[in-house]
């Protein structure tokens, strides 16, 4: 399916998915959990989540605003509370949009300079988090790249033209991603990189309830897994900002194996009781 008009959402409709991916990796949200998480899918449900995360992403990046937050922190400046905070949201427009794009997409992927730039902003991150003078320069001088006037209209132009699945091949991919979770934390350890994969794979089904909980705000199985699963992502996430900043100063490899802890295993379990397959 291909529909290169897409639907356009009030005001009050992005600022609930402004809402709930702010709270998308929030420690202590809602431990409920449907007794049976419900799969209802059709091809306009696919259109309008895809349409929101677009329109999203459209109406909160700005690429010379962004560029300017990194010639700052390249030039050895530092970021301020407020230009932190747009840099954070920036990035959380970049993830949502490349989540939508896995999700929805016929080929269930980001495309490939989007895709890239979602990585290289989240390294940017990491270096000037712990003050990485090296991969500061690194990564910055490739955003400044991706950012330039013939990749940003290519990228544009590529989100916009997405080739959208049809609902069958959606709940696929969906069950698909959920068997790839269920069989990657049956090892009681992980390495950095396996760990990782699996926070993608939450964080991915924790953008989709999102999206559909600022569709419609009454939906509440979409508002009780959302929190469950954010609870889980920024577990995760707290973790593996641990990992990275032990590889970063060589505390610990990232490719050494460990225990991941009850209160991230148990959760994850629980809602693969719940998920059918």
């Amino acid at each position: 399916m291909s529909r290169k008009k897409w639907k356009k959402f009030p005001p009050e409709t992005i600022e609930r998915l402004f809402a709930a991916v702010e709270e998308d990796d929030k420690i202590g949200t809602s431990s409920v959990l449907p007794e049976r998480i419900r799969l209802q899918y059709s091809a306009d449900n696919v259109y309008h989540c895809y349409s929101l995360c677009l329109q999203f992403w459209l109406e909160g990046v700005n690429r010379v605003a962004l560029l300017q937050l990194v010639k700052k922190v390249m030039q050895g400046g530092i970021l301020n509370d407020d230009e932190r905070m747009q840099y954070k949201y920036i990035r959380a427009r970049y993830k949502h949009l490349r989540f939508a794009q896995r999700l929805y997409t016929k080929k269930h992927e980001a495309g490939l300079f989007f895709r890239q730039t979602t990585v290289l902003l989240g390294h940017f991150q990491d270096a000037f988090r712990n003050q990485n003078k090296k991969n500061i320069n690194l990564y910055g001088r490739l955003l400044k790249v991706y950012f330039s006037p013939p990749v940003w209209v290519r990228v544009h132009s590529s989100l916009r033209h997405a080739v959208l699945d049809d609902e069958q091949g959606f709940e696929r991919y969906r069950q698909q991603q959920i068997k790839r979770l269920k069989n990657m934390i049956i090892n009681p350890e992980l390495t950095g990189k396996e760990f990782h994969t699996v926070r993608k794979i939450i964080s991915q089904q924790v953008s989709y309830y999102d999206t559909l909980r600022s569709l419609n705000p009454d939906n509440l199985d979409a508002r009780q897994l959302s929190g469950f699963l954010s609870n889980i992502n920024g577990l995760m996430g707290d973790r593996h900002d641990e990992m990275v900043a032990d590889k970063l100063s060589g505390r610990r490899s990232y490719s050494e194996s460990s225990l991941m802890a009850n209160n991230i295993r148990q959760p994850i379990e629980l809602f693969l009781t719940r998920y059918p397959l």
